[in-house]
Formats: structure tokens, C-alpha cells, sequence
């Protein structure tokens, strides 16, 4: 069936909870008014206000009561609404659900899923557009993952919601609710269904941990996850670059083996992501590159980020690598 992000994302969640009595949904407004974007709609008069339902206005009680839950037997799924709102459960992330399994010596886990819509592309302003997610990556315990398109969205969630450890789920709110071609503007007529992903009815599941090459080339690998991945499309595109397009999918656990045998192939690296450049992932990604493939570079490994500036709502388009910055990129590594 033809679906959107935020369809496959309700049906992973539908599919979750009709399979394990023990899922629960929680976040601000997801029951009676089904998510701000409507990931949820639906799910409370499915399967009634105990299994999902409305908090107050705390991501860090959210987190903290998913954490308790996760602890006791339970398989929570909670949203914070957006990325931007999760710095005050931060601390419950860092200091108990990733420890949870270390600090117990197995006694216990934490089977906890938070879900955030990241990124910007909605002119949501600096405190609704972060891309945070290097603060997840750098915390051992969590495992972290973004989707790039609607069936990977639904196997990517049910793998989390299956997992015994706690994941960080983000969404990309451009892809949210149609395709997307890699340009600044969207046509504002409604998407129609021939456009939309194929996403099967049903259960199945997408290992964490295993990315997806897009586009198989011989030049030079590119390094990208969420909407940066039809970025990187559209710039190939338009280039004419021979370039292999390596969708992550998952940022912890990595794909390092995928990422090694591209790069070792083609000789060059591109990374692209939308967060800020100076310790972002992308500088991770370089570094595992230079360690494991030093002597089979031809060019030096360069990133194409946001900016070094705190979010600008004003120039937000500016703002994203877009096809045009990423082109020039991909050419300049070539003539390298």
C-alpha cells in the first residue's frame, strides 16, 4: 500500500500494539488528538486511553515514567513532540535508561522507544527545527536511528519497539508527509498516491544497525541518513557524479562494514547531514573513515552541514545543504 511517513509510522505503531499487549503509547496530545502530526491518530479508540494516552507538558516525566514502565515489563513508545523539547528528560536518557542494563548486570532493561519529529523545513523557528542527534550518539547504552522514507520508517519502528534497549527515533518533519525531491519547496498541491512509498501491510521488521545503499557508483560514496539522502539524490542528479549513495538508517548501531567496503571501492567520501558541522556526526563518520580506509583515499573527506549558528529561522533554506552545495562538493572531490 501506498503510504506516507506519518501513515507508515501509525501502522508500525498499530502493528506493535496489536501484536504485544505490553507496547504502550504515551506522549503530550498523542491520545484523543492523535500527535501534533498525527502519528497517533487512531490508536487510543483502538486500543483505549490505558495503552495510549495524553501527559502533561514534562518530557521529563514522560521519559522518566517510560523508563519505570520499561523497567517493570513493559514496552513503551513515547513522543516527545519535538526534538528540540527532549534537554529536560535528557538526563533521565543519559543517567538512567542507558545505564539501566550495565548498572543491573543484566537484571534489568530499558525497552523504551522515544520518538521525536527533527529537523527543520517547516518554519518552525530555533526551538522547533534541532537536529540533535549527535547528543544520542555519543551516549553509550542508546541506539539511534532515522529514517529516510516511509517503509523503512515502519521496519525501522517495530525493530525499536521490539528491541530490549532503549532507542532514540527520529523523524525527519520534511519527509513527514509526501516525497521529497531534495529541493527547498514542496508544490502545494496534495500528493497523490502513485508518489508515495510502497509500505506492506502487516509485520515485518528492519534490522538496526544495517544501512541501505540508494544508488551503487563508482567515483565517490556518500555519506548521508533522513532527508539529506534525497539531497544527495537530487545532487547526483543533477551533477551526473557516479557517485554510491549510502542511506544509514542507523547511526548507533553503524554499518561500518557497508560504509568500509564503498569508500575502499570508490576512494572518496562525502558526508552530509543537516545538523551543525563542528562536532556533528558527520565528524564521527570521518574519522571511522580515516581510520579504516586511510590508505585507499584519493581525496580528502569532506562534510557538507548546517551551520556554525544557533538555528536561523530567517534563512532557513539557506541554512540546509542543499543539492546545489552538495554538488559542489562531489565535483570539487573529484578534481581533489
Amino acid at each position: 500500500m501506498k503510504r506516507t511517513m506519518v501513515e507508515a509510522i501509525r501502522d508500525g505503531l498499530d502493528v506493535a500494539m496489536g501484536k504485544n499487549d505490553d507496547v504502550v503509547v504515551f506522549g503530550e496530545d498523542v491520545g484523543y488528538f492523535g500527535g501534533v502530526f498525527r502519528c497517533t491518530q487512531g490508536l487510543q479508540q483502538k486500543y483505549g486511553s490505558h495503552r495510549c494516552f495524553d501527559t502533561p507538558i514534562s518530557e521529563l516525566g514522560i521519559v522518566g515514567v517510560a523508563i519505570g514502565m520499561a523497567a517493570y515489563g513493559l514496552r513503551p513508545c513515547v513522543e516527545v513532540q519535538f526534538a528540540d523539547y527532549v534537554y529536560p528528560a535528557y538526563d533521565q536518557l543519559v543517567s538512567e535508561a542507558a545505564r539501566m542494563r550495565y548498572r543491573s548486570n543484566g537484571d534489568f532493561t530499558a525497552p523504551l522507544v522515544v520518538r521525536m519529529p527533527t529537523g527543520g523545513g517547516i518554519f518552525g523557528g530555533q526551538t522547533h527545527s534541532q537536529s540533535p542527534e549527535a547528543l544520542f550518539t555519543h551516549v553509550a547504552g542508546l541506539k539511534t536511528v532515522v529514517p529516510s522514507n516511509p517503509y523503512d520508517a515502519k521496519g525501522l519502528l517495530i525493530a525499536a519497539i521490539e528491541e530490549d534497549d532503549p532507542v532514540i527515533f527520529l523523524e525527519p518533519k520534511r519527509l513527514y508527509n509526501g516525497p521529497f525531491d531534495g529541493h527547498h519547496e514542496r508544490p502545494v498541491t496534495p500528493w497523490s498516491k502513485h508518489d508515495l512509498g510502497e509500505v506492506p501491510d502487516g509485520h515485518y521488521s528492519i534490522p538496526l544497525g544495517k544501512a541501505a545503499i540508494r544508488r551503487t557508483g563508482s567515483a565517490v560514496t556518500v555519506l548521508a541518513y533522513g532527508t539529506m539522502v534525497h539531497v544527495a539524490e537530487a545532487a547526483v542528479k543533477e551533477t551526473g557524479v557516479d557517485a554510491e549513495i549510502i542511506d544509514l538508517r542507523s547511526l548507533l548501531p553503524l554499518d561500518l562494514d557497508t560504509i568500509v567496503a564503498s569508500v575502499k571501492k570508490t576512494g572518496r567520501c562525502v558526508i552530509v547531514h543537516e545538523a551543525t558541522l563542528t562536532s556533528g556526526f558527520g565528524a564521527e563518520l570521518a574519522a571511522l573513515v580515516q581510520e579504516h580506509c586511510f590508505y585507499h583515499l584519493e581525496a580528502p573527506i569532506e562534510r557538507v552541514t548546517g551551520w556554525d549558528t544557533p538555528y536561523p529561522h530567517a534563512q532557513e533554506w539557506d541554512y540546509f545543504p542543499g543539492p546545489q552545495r552538495v554538488g559542489r562538493t562531489l565535483t570539487a572531490v573529484l578534481e581533489a
